[in-house]
């Protein structure tokens, strides 16, 4: 069994939806986003390589109109879902920061880091 921190059930990421998480992380809080797109899900630091902000104003919304890129709500800028690469926008050519995800027993297993 690989350590980590259960977020969710899978199935409570929706198709061409999302999931937004915090959490203590030692003195810190983490913000994390996992969507669905195409049936694959991801997992990204949900934190704009621009300003550090979160992503989503509400809840889950990550989207852009389209359902074809990640939406940072505070300046528009637009990431490719696949790999979080910033293709418009104040941090083109940045990305999101992956994080490791899997699925044990029907949940999403955001992975720790080996110490």
């Amino acid at each position: 069994m690989i350590r980590g921190r259960r977020l969710c059930g899978a199935e409570e990421v929706p198709e061409g939806g999302g999931r937004d998480f915090h959490f203590s992380a030692g003195d810190a809080v983490r913000f994390v986003l996992v969507v669905r797109k195409h049936g694959v899900l991801r997992a990204y630091e949900n934190s704009c390589p621009h300003l550090g902000t979160p992503l989503n104003f509400l809840p889950g919304r990550f989207f852009d109109r389209d359902g074809e890129h990640l939406l940072c709500a505070t300046h528009g800028a637009l990431f490719r879902i696949e790999d979080g690469l910033c293709i418009s926008g104040p941090c083109l050519g940045r990305n999101l920061r992956p994080l490791a995800i899997h699925i044990e027993n029907g949940a999403i297993i955001l992975r720790e880091a080996a110490s």
